[in-house]
């Protein structure tokens, strides 16, 4: 899923010959195996073990150039504003873009660091998280952006694809997931503060040093103009469900969030509807991206993009409700 381009040691060795730096020519190339959109490639350079460089190759396959060029100058901005992502590099023409195989790509310095196990999330990790977040949506505040692609609509769209297709037990969703997401989408405030959201920092999204510290946030393919409350939630619900909801991550990561801006009480009256319309939206995609994807390709899902974890995540805070879940983050 993460290498539906190819990129092969020619291809590489002459992209990275458009760069000022290219350095030694390209030893290795190692899909990135982790996304669902782009491919992504590891591109190691010479061959003495000692003074190896690597870059970070990706190919956007849904993205058109101008999509690509308007990405790559927001990450450029959120860079220097001091948001934890890199960006990308500069080529000899001055360009950040370049294409592949008919297709925008782009190269990033490698950034060191790992990826968290689930099992492994203590919460000053969270409290990081909650962090990096707010300074994204400090960052972003005035960076002009369109609504993205997973508004209620466009989720409508999806289920109303999946309630034709040839596979029962993927059909059988799309009535219950429509009434739910029609039910939550009228109770959404339209006064709620909007701006930059990222939109799907999840944990293969973030890479940690070995201190600790985050050394970088990945992936701002989803970022839009959006309500800041509901990528808020999105990243709760990322990060503190296992098999049921650890209440302390969550809380960890608002309190982080709150080191950087203040939760409005608007906001907070908001997080449940936020929240509920978040999981349903990883529910849909999911079933379209993962669950579709494999049964038409005639392979076993993915288990590590299994709707039903946020249709779990939708169950949870519909039994919370809005006092439970302003305990449980401790509002």
């Amino acid at each position: 899923m993460a290498a539906l381009t190819p990129l092969s040691l020619t291809d590489a060795q002459a992209l990275l010959g458009e760069y000022a730096d290219a350095g030694d020519p390209v030893s290795e190339v190692v899909a990135v195996l982790a996304g669902t959109v782009n491919s992504s490639y590891a591109v190691v350079l010479g061959g003495d073990s000692l003074s190896l460089l690597r870059r970070f190759v990706r190919i956007y396959e849904e993205q058109d150039h101008e999509g690509a060029i308007a990405e790559a100058a927001r990450l450029e901005l959120l860079a220097a504003r001091g948001v934890r992502t890199p960006p990308p590099m500069r080529r000899r023409d001055g360009h950040a873009v370049g294409t592949m195989h008919g297709k925008p790509v782009a190269v990033f310095p490698w950034r060191d660091g790992d990826i968290r196990k689930l099992a492994a999330v203590t919460t000053n990790d969270a409290f990081r998280v909650g962090v990096a977040l707010a300074e994204v949506h400090l960052a972003g505040r005035d960076i002009p952006m369109t609504v993205g692609r997973f508004e209620p609509s466009d989720l409508i769209v999806r289920l109303d694809r999946l309630a034709a297709v040839p596979f029962h037990a993927i059909a059988a969703q799309a009535a219950p997931l429509r009434d739910k997401l029609t039910a939550w989408s009228a109770k959404r405030d339209a006064a709620l503060p909007t701006g930059f959201v990222h939109g799907d920092v999840f944990r293969d999204n973030v890479l940690w040093s070995t201190d600790g510290e985050i050394s970088a946030l990945l992936d701002f393919e989803s970022a839009s103009l959006g309500v800041l409350a509901y990528d808020l939630m999105v990243t709760i619900l990322a990060w503190s469900f296992r098999d049921s909801l650890d209440e302390a991550i969550a809380r960890a990561i608002v309190a982080g969030y709150q080191t950087v801006r203040s939760i409005e009480a608007i906001e907070r009256d908001a997080l449940l509807v936020e929240g509920c319309i978040a999981a349903l939206r990883f529910s849909i995609t999911r079933l379209t991206d993962a669950e579709l994807r494999a049964a038409e390709a005639g392979v076993p899902p993915r288990r590590d993009k299994d709707y039903r974890r946020f249709l779990m995540r939708l169950a949870t805070l519909e039994e919370l409700g809005h006092d439970g879940l302003m305990r449980v983050l401790g509002l």
